[in-house]
């Protein structure tokens, strides 16, 4: 099935991670167990915003924690020896932190100490964890990617309850990534980087999952889906790492935009922000620096879900 070709749409620079600060060593344990060709010196993922409309990302393997300011200014919150890879902000204030080298962190974002919060699961170390997100009732929803793919389709998708129940409920994705849940909170939208696909997780009213399957294929690139946000429509976003990219496709799956990278072809993840929560910020990594396009469509409001 082939549907017409999205509408294209253009970014802007909004803020340059400066050079000074990307100060990770060509021999730096993580990229050295990475796949050749990805960024080096740094590597910006985790764009969330908090009720004040500051923008939080990290720097992997530099292991920081960034506030970016609503011109562009970066400043450093948190140093510390991990791996951050993605980060979202509780309905509280509370920064939780995926961090591959050691499980889920949290940041105090008054003292920037980061402390463990979860580093096991029923004893068990996790592969390394990716990416995180909040439903509304409180429950975290992350991903334990580690080094899997095709070759070894083991990676993880865990929740937390709000009362600290820890449950996996997938364990055969090849490299699963970012996520998101449908406005409805029913089902989860999951990244499978090395698929280049999106599963969709329907819930069970048991509290299990049911009948998962493919929500939207992908081709193309060097490496595939990463990190998602979703609109007020329903509309998932999709940074797509390799095609220099985020796809946009509305409830049902049917590509509505495609938004060009105006830098490099890194675009590892998005958040919505800015006025009426209406523009897209993307972070690419290659180059360093977050993106952003607006798609002020008439009726429809943006909005950045934790």
């Amino acid at each position: 099935m082939f549907f017409a070709p999205p509408a294209n749409l253009g970014t802007t620079v909004f803020a340059r991670y400066p050079e000074t600060m990307q100060t990770a060593a060509p021999d730096h344990e993580w990229v050295l167990g990475q796949p050749a060709g990805g960024p080096a010196k740094s590597l910006l993922e985790g764009p969330s915003f908090d009720r004040e409309g500051t923008l939080w990302c990290v720097d992997l393997p530099n292991g920081r924690i960034l506030r970016v300011t609503p011109g562009g200014e970066f400043s450093v919150a948190a140093e510390y020896d991990g791996w951050p890879n993605g980060l979202k902000i509780h309905q509280d204030g509370r920064i939780y932190i995926a961090d591959h080298k050691h499980g889920i962190m949290l940041l105090d974002p008054v003292n920037g100490r980061v402390t463990p919060y979860l580093v096991r699961a029923n004893l068990e170390r996790f592969k390394a964890v990716n990416d995180l997100f909040f439903a509304r009732n409180g429950d975290l929803y992350f991903t334990d990617q580690g080094l899997t793919g095709l070759h070894d389709p083991t990676g993880r998708l865990f929740r937390v309850t709000a009362a600290g129940q820890v449950e996996c409920l997938l364990s055969n994705v090849p490299s699963p990534n970012g996520l998101v849940m449908n406005l409805e909170e029913t089902m989860v939208y999951l990244a499978v980087t090395r698929g280049n696909c999106i599963w969709r997780v329907p819930l069970a009213r048991n509290g299990g999952v049911a009948k998962v399957g493919l929500f939207v294929q992908l081709s193309g690139g060097w490496g595939g889906p990463d990190g998602m946000a979703i609109d007020a429509e329903g509309r998932l976003a999709i940074a797509h790492v390799g095609m220099g990219c985020v796809w946009v496709v509305d409830r049902l799956g049917e590509p509505v935009y495609r938004i060009r990278s105006c830098a490099a072809l890194h675009t590892t993840n998005c958040a919505f922000g800015g006025p009426e929560n209406k523009t897209l910020f993307i972070t690419e990594s290659a180059s360093a620096t977050i993106l952003k396009a607006e798609l002020d469509v008439p009726g429809n409001t943006m909005f950045s879900h934790h």
